[in-house]
């Protein structure tokens, strides 16, 4: 697959360069760790270093955390209309600079700049809707049992929040994050991925241009102390809450640690997503969605599908249309107009990938296309055939660009297969026989589910885990981001009993 190897490299340039920011931001100023400490951040795509950025300790997020809660009351004394414009006035901010934007994710996650610039657009989107949605925090009125007596429900702001965001999507999860915590009336604390810290800073510099005031928005950078800032985090009593976008094992550790304060916690983690073709399906169009939902980010997302099971009777020709897909990508530098799909994140993902693909092949497994790495962090987009569940990427998640595809013959047969996971987070079927559709739909064990779509994200819709109608609840999490119920997970009510009237 050499020739699908991209090569033109354009340096990249910016408009405004000053949106490559490499310091952290404390009360809106420009700061370095107090011990004077750096570390640097690493292109994926040439392995070199691009810049560093301050190597903070929990001193540092202790000064963070006095500048959020010393800026909570005002904040959240602001009505709904006045965040409303703040977060309008960030919303055209990010778009006015969304070219520099997705230069800055290409340059620290690798993606190609096209799926950079898209990811901007849809973190953009989360920024718009909460800021509409903070005014829209009804309470209620409950008619009481008595007479002279109101019952009243306020919605409150939960106070300082704690964000610790992912490496994979760096500009998106921050906003689905942030802006529902600011359009609540909260305060934030970032600490994004050691690995893509820039495009938080970037973030953070559109908000000053926006107006925000001091305080309301803290970036935390750290490489080698993530673990005492995250338990800083998770047990400073002045931290209301804890939102997690990771792995569920370390989403499990960040909920202990925040029981010694019995901090609110939100978690978006781990995924092993099955995607499930009928032999009723329409098969290019499954094949189109599962290249959406396996390839986009090289497959490092959590909700990419993971296994993906295909009924015997259409197994080879859904095989053969998926692999002759894949060979037209090209992978390569994000900055190449050519590529398609740029690298893994770091050597760490690429060892993982082949692991998987090198157990799956020893276990009876063919590769139809890929299988291999190029150089450094560039694996080529694989398809694998003859899968069965004694293999990794089974249980495992591979995030990487495996399309592994297992064979089934009935429709009770897949169910048992696809649910057969400790992870709940997305579920994706075709099929175009209307009472299958609800009847898998309500039968996966998942939050979120495709129907003839391998694309479900978008800002109106609840992002998150979920359990099965037996309650037996799954390790993808706690908690919705976007969508009306996602301002939820930063408010708290308030029952006022008002009698004597």
């Amino acid at each position: 697959m050499s020739r699908n190897f991209a090569t033109e490299i354009k340096s990249p340039k910016f408009k405004d360069p000053s949106l490559f920011c490499k310091s952290a931001f404390i009360n809106n100023e420009w700061v370095n760790a107090k011990s004077g400490e750096t570390y640097s951040v690493i292109d994926p795509a040439t392995e070199n270093e691009i810049g560093k950025v301050p190597e903070m300790n929990v001193e540092d997020i202790r000064e963070a955390i006095k500048a959020a809660k010393s800026a909570f009351k005002e904040w959240a004394n602001l009505t709904a209309k006045n965040r409303h414009d703040f977060l309008l006035a960030l919303h055209s901010q990010i778009l006015e600079n969304q070219n520099d934007l997705a230069t800055i994710l290409t340059l620290e996650n690798g993606k190609s700049y096209n799926e950079s610039l898209g990811e901007i657009r849809y973190g953009a989107t989360f920024v718009e809707w909460f800021a509409q949605e903070s005014r829209r925090v009804y309470g209620d009125v409950i008619p009481s049992p008595f007479k002279n007596h109101k019952i009243i429900v306020e919605k409150q702001p939960i106070g300082v929040v704690g964000l610790i965001t992912p490496w994979n999507f760096p500009s998106a999860m921050i906003t689905r994050k942030v802006s529902a915590a600011l359009a609540a009336g909260c305060t934030v604390v970032i600490k994004p991925a050691p690995e893509t810290p820039y495009s938080a800073l970037a973030l953070a510099e559109l908000a000053v241009r926006s107006g925000f005031p001091k305080g309301v928005i803290n970036v935390v950078t750290t490489d080698k102390h993530i673990k005492e800032v995250g338990l800083e985090l998770c047990t400073n009593l002045d931290v209301k809450k804890i939102s997690f976008t990771g792995s569920s094992a370390v989403g499990k550790l960040l909920m202990e640690q925040s029981s010694s304060t019995l901090k609110n916690i939100s978690l978006e983690l781990g995924g092993n997503a099955p995607f499930i073709i009928f032999d009723d399906a329409d098969i290019d169009s499954a094949v189109e969605g599962a290249i959406a939902c396996k390839f986009r980010a090289m497959g490092q997302a959590c909700i990419a599908a993971n296994r993906i099971y295909v009924q015997s009777s259409i197994y080879a020709e859904f095989a053969s249309r998926l692999a002759d897909k894949v060979s037209g990508f090209q992978v390569g530098n994000g900055f190449d107009p050519k590529t398609t799909h740029g690298p893994l994140i770091n050597q760490r993902a690429v060892n993982k990938v082949t692991r998987h693909v090198e157990d799956a092949v020893a276990k009876g497994a063919e590769i139809l296309i890929g299988g291999t790495k190029h150089t450094g962090n560039f694996f080529y987009p694989t398809v694998l055939t003859n899968m069965t569940k004694e293999m990794v990427i089974t249980s495992e998640e591979t995030f990487g660009p495996i399309a592994a595809l297992y064979k089934f013959e009935t429709e009770d047969e897949v169910m048992k297969l696809a649910n057969d996971s400790p992870y709940g987070l997305a579920g994706y079927f075709y099929s175009r026989d209307i009472g299958r559709c609800w009847r898998v739909a309500n039968a996966l064990e998942v939050g979120m589910v495709g129907v003839n779509t391998g694309i479900i994200h978008n800002c109106e819709a609840p992002f998150g885990g979920g359990s099965d109608i037996f309650i037996n609840i799954k390790e993808s999490g706690l908690g919705r981001e976007g969508s009306k119920y996602g301002i939820d997970d930063f408010i708290d009510l308030k029952y006022v009993s008002m009698g004597g009237l």
